[in-house]
């Protein structure tokens, strides 16, 4: 194609008439630039190439981080590894061998990207997320996105997306909303993570997280603050009752004493906020992670021990009875991951009983399928959404649609030994969630993700929603 004839099929004539009529308009006081700007608005914006690179998610492991360019700008995105890899294998190669293996697959990922989805992706149009999403998949044949792997699909998804948002000039929150297909947007309650246990801490308490909800609060920020006034209180408690090396925090920035039971860690958690004064106004949740301490069919509460007593080999129905005791003695009003990843049984046993909210992580995978089945069967009521199980944002707000059209909870999901990207906060207040999880208010990748949620209310002003009590109703209508 000629000058001319692209001059003429873009009807750049017209345009640069309509540019200097604008700048007349508008008085510009620098009527260049502010014709540079508006023919620059002006030009659709392209996919002009897709360049990826290995970075360090907050474990110092391998991760996938993505440059989507376009004709106008540069979008990053990264995303966190989908865990280590798993398998006799990997069994037998240890933890450096694992490491190897990771960063094999992620330099993998990474000439993929450079070479199959940049190629495939070049001349689209960034604000079209469904059709770039569904390039990607169709270049990954394999079953559950094994050939590229999903987190460095997403990684390539999230950079278009914001590409998306910029080419509209709206925040990105706001671009996911009109994905969602909705007008309002949901700032959501954050579960701080507080203590850390299981495989995430070296202590002897076997579940997994113990996280507070400020479901009392008037805003985010204060939120925000009621979270880390607790937290410093709780290292201070800790200090006094167990001294300073029990203040050590654990994968998810959580304090790890020196506890063994789940009531004690409770207990911990409440004389913090007693001593912080919101009494009432902060929730208890816990993220159990029960397949790491399954056995057959029972649970070992002393897995991590080197002297078991042989009294906390644990059935399925005693789980639900420890539980319900639970329930009934804290004000404790989310369980996730309650049971093995397949106990489909007594995870239905559990939901129920209608104690509290009970959420599918291992359970569910974020996979459509084990979803529906799960909403048939009423094995759970609520998701937790980790977006790189998923591997493209379509596929992510597709599955939330499918939570809240069952009247479930979702609540967004960091990934342990995340990266920096903030991408989950924007999805979160976009699809109105309700529930977010971050990690503790400690370690900068935890810390990205609430400071830009903090960033977001600030922006909406009077018209941010503070989920508050509605956290698990929040509505994306």
């Amino acid at each position: 194609m000629s000058v001319q004839e692209y001059l003429e099929k873009h009807l750049l004539s017209r345009k640069i008439e309509e540019a200097v009529n604008a700048a007349v308009r508008a008085k510009a006081p620098d009527p260049v630039l502010f014709i540079a700007g508006h023919m620059r608005r002006a030009a659709p914006a392209v996919i002009t190439r897709v360049r990826a690179r290995q970075i360090l998610d907050g474990h110092g492991a391998p991760a996938v981080e993505v440059e989507l360019h376009t004709n106008k700008a540069v979008h990053r995105a990264s995303a966190a590894g989908a865990g280590a890899p798993e398998g006799a294998a990997a069994d037998a190669a240890g933890d450096s061998g694992r490491r190897k293996i990771l960063a094999r697959a992620v330099a993998d990922a990474v000439r993929v990207i450079n070479d199959k989805v940049s190629e495939a992706l070049v001349g689209m149009d960034p604000q079209q997320q469904a059709q770039i999403d569904q390039a990607i998949m169709d270049l990954d044949k394999a079953r559950h996105k094994a050939e590229l792997g999903a987190n460095a699909m997403l990684a390539v998804s999230i950079a278009a997306c914001k590409a998306g948002a910029a080419e509209k000039e709206v925040p990105l929150y706001k671009h996911i909303a009109d994905l969602v297909g909705k007008s309002t947007t949901t700032i959501p309650v954050p579960a701080i993570t507080v203590i850390n246990g299981g495989k995430h801490a070296g202590n002897g308490l076997p579940i997994q997280e113990i996280m507070i909800l400020p479901v009392g609060a008037k805003n985010f920020e204060e939120a925000m603050q009621m979270g880390s006034e607790t937290y410093h209180h709780l290292k201070d408690i800790i200090l006094e009752k167990y001294g300073a090396e029990s203040c050590n925090i654990g994968d998810h920035g959580g304090f790890a004493p020196n506890i063994s039971s789940i009531s004690e860690g409770l207990d911990l958690v409440i004389a913090a906020i007693e001593r912080a004064g919101y009494n009432g106004r902060i929730k208890l949740a816990i993220d159990v992670a029960a397949t790491d301490f399954c056995v057959g069919k029972k649970y070992d509460l002393e897995f991590k021990s080197t002297k078991k007593s042989g009294q906390n080999f644990k059935t399925a129905d005693d789980m639900i009875e420890i539980y319900s005791q639970l329930c009934s003695e804290y004000p404790l009003v989310s369980i996730e991951q309650p049971f093995d990843k397949d106990d489909w049984e007594h995870s239905k046993k559990l939901t129920t009983l209608e104690l509290c909210q009970v959420a599918g992580d291992d359970l569910l995978m974020s996979d459509p399928e084990r979803i529906k089945r799960a909403v048939n069967e009423y094995t759970c009521n609520a998701l937790v959404l980790k977006v790189n199980q998923v591997g493209t944002v379509t596929e992510a707000i597709e599955v939330v649609k499918q939570a809240k059209d069952a009247h479930w909870g979702v609540m967004v999901s960091h990934r342990s030994g995340d990266t920096e990207d903030s991408f989950i906060a924007d999805l979160a207040v976009g699809a109105a969630t309700g529930q977010i999880k971050a990690g503790a208010p400690c370690r900068g990748e935890c810390l990205t993700k609430y400071n830009q949620l903090l960033r977001i209310e600030e922006e909406l002003g009077s018209e941010s929603i503070y989920a508050g009590e509605n956290w698990r109703t929040a509505s994306t209508s």
